[in-house]
């Protein structure tokens, strides 16, 4: 039998036979649990790419092919799910969230549209009034860009919002502002200095704006309540219903031990409605190799995945590391968020236990540092299959495109930020530097893996926008209507393929999801319409119709 197969936990031990019976071209025992027939069906399989009906037995599928063979397989008791030329594809896996904040987010003020100092707070006022005093305010997404590039001033807000105290970041999660009430709770004085990594920010006189940049962001979030644990498994359930409804069958998500312990509760309770390849901070490296010694990596639906860490901040905050100045701050670099030195110890220690690292990196110098670091470790340890990864690589040095191919490193971006940033980035970085700015066309072509994802809640965690930013390139503004930076724009196949088959690759996945093929687990996604064939400026009108996950419909579009 395929060692693959073999290989699957939990499924029954027949599972393997009726693939190969399948394959060799009978279809009679037993009979497919599931069914989906007359669609077009994108399997993401090379060898076999495209069909129009899917056999599930035991949350496995165990044909992909024409509808007649599949129709075969139907027995008293196989649900039969007719696509009436829908499409249906591999379900999306979104390479890159913080999905347990992305749950509690759902419920919090939403800053994200707001385009002007009074909206921004409005909206903090009128979210204000359904609290009891004292209570934090948190969330916010905000983006300053929205009005010019002003940052936030604690001065905005403090007549608002003088009983609760708040703290609301900005979209990337590299700044937040915090009013008056809220440095008075976590104790920040007039002095404080800015640590290391980070910055609080001062106006002309010296006086603190209530801003906060990178690693000065806990001066304040360390007083803010923890969430209880049944807060955290509400937060996760909504989190997991609001991707079902986008076709999101698996997340790899940026979190903590905390949100590991979430996952592991809801698993236990037999409630987690997608796959979750987590990964933990690296600077606990330790706890986790102790943690993978004791109890492995997991299975199926909750997997360890690694170590996230940090190099540079983002291009917005204007932490995001530089080899040169940024263009519209001569004095700025950006910054080292972890030093680097410390930085290397941790994925030496990752490298000799043998797990994955996915580090964060934006700006070219940083990202050329982490390339050092990778090829290095790499020369002192020997070949293996690390599969490291540059979460964003957002910003790349020309000489430095072609290195991820030849290290096998792989490349997890999020391309809505392209149709976001793209509105102001140059006036950031400049021209020059923006060509090689979330160079998807630059880095397939020299045979990277690209693999996709959303930030949530950074960002929208919906890939078919994510598809739409790939493709189009056209920025929020309408400013680019045939694309920013038109020449990374890449084909609709090569996008959804960094959303399936080498989202899966990038979390050691691959051999179980990202594609439909015999064996493979049944995470199959339903469209109303086929994106190859909708016009790309409509690609954001096409609705994921049903989500199943394991055989098992999660979602259904009413």
């Amino acid at each position: 039998m395929n060692e693959r197969l073999m290989a699957l936990p939990r499924r029954a031990w027949w599972l393997g036979a009726v693939v190969m019976v399948v394959l060799a071209g009978g279809c009679g025992e037993p009979p497919a649990d599931l069914v989906l027939v007359a669609g077009e069906v994108w399997t993401g399989d090379a060898g076999n790419p495209w069909a129009t009906g899917i056999a599930v037995v035991d949350g496995a599928i165990v044909a992909v092919g024409p509808e007649d063979m599949i129709r075969g397989m139907v027995g008293r008791d196989t649900r039969v799910i007719e696509l009436d030329g829908r499409f249906a594809m591999p379900g999306f896996i979104d390479t890159h969230t913080h999905f347990l904040d992305g749950g509690f987010r759902l419920s919090t003020v939403d800053l994200r549209d707001a385009d002007s100092p009074e909206e921004f707070a409005r909206r903090l006022a009128e979210y204000a009034e359904g609290l009891e005093e004292g209570e934090w305010i948190l969330g916010g997404d905000w983006d300053h860009e929205m009005w010019g590039g002003e940052l936030p001033d604690r001065s905005w807000i403090d007549q608002v919002t003088p009983h609760n105290p708040v703290f609301v970041t900005r979209l990337d999660w590299h700044m937040a502002l915090a009013n008056t009430r809220a440095l008075e709770v976590a104790g920040v004085a007039a002095g404080v200095a800015s640590p290391p990594g980070g910055e609080v920010v001062r106006d002309v006189a010296g006086r603190l704006t209530g801003v906060f940049k990178d690693e000065a962001m806990p001066l304040v979030a360390a007083h803010i309540p923890r969430p209880t644990e049944a807060q955290r498994d509400t937060a996760l359930v909504e989190a997991m219903k609001h991707a079902a409804s986008l076709g999101v069958t698996g997340v790899t998500d940026m979190g903590s031990w905390a949100d590991l312990a979430t996952y592991e509760r809801v698993h236990r309770s037999g409630d987690l409605t997608l796959r979750v390849y987590a990964y933990v901070p690296l600077s606990t490296v330790d706890r986790l190799v102790r943690r993978v010694e004791m109890a492995g990596m997991g299975d199926e639906w909750l997997r360890i995945g690694g170590l996230k860490g940090f190099v540079d901040g983002s291009l917005g905050s204007g932490t995001a590391l530089f080899e040169e100045p940024y263009t519209d701050e001569p004095d700025n670099s950006g910054l080292f968020v972890t030093s680097f030195e410390e930085l290397r110890s941790q994925v030496v220690k990752a490298e000799a236990a043998g797990l994955q690292v996915a580090i964060h990196a934006i700006g070219d110098r940083a990202i050329r540092m982490l390339l050092d670091l990778y090829e290095e470790t790499e020369g002192e340890y020997g070949p293996r299959d690390r599969r490291y990864r540059i979460e964003h690589a957002q910003h790349l040095g020309a000489a430095d495109v072609d290195r991820f191919a030849r290290l096998g490193v792989v490349a997890a971006m999020q391309p809505y930020h392209t149709i976001d940033d793209g509105r102001w980035a140059e006036r950031r970085i400049g021209e020059d530097r923006a060509r090689l700015a979330y160079a998807f066309r630059s880095l397939l072509d020299s045979g990277a893996v690209v693999a996709f994802g959303s930030d949530w809640t950074v960002a929208p965690l919906d890939p078919l926008l994510g598809l739409y930013a790939a493709v189009t390139r056209r920025t929020l503004d309408d400013a680019n209507p045939g694309g920013w930076v038109p020449e990374q724009k890449i084909d609709v196949e090569s996008a959804l393929k960094a959303y399936t088959a080498s989202a899966a690759w990038a979390g050691f996945t691959d051999q179980e999801v990202g594609t439909l093929a015999p064996g493979r687990l049944a995470d199959v996604v339903v469209l109303n319409e086929n994106p190859f064939e909708v016009d790309p400026d409509r690609l954001l009108d096409v609705r994921v119709d049903l989500t199943i996950v394991g055989g098992r419909e999660v979602y259904s579009r009413p």
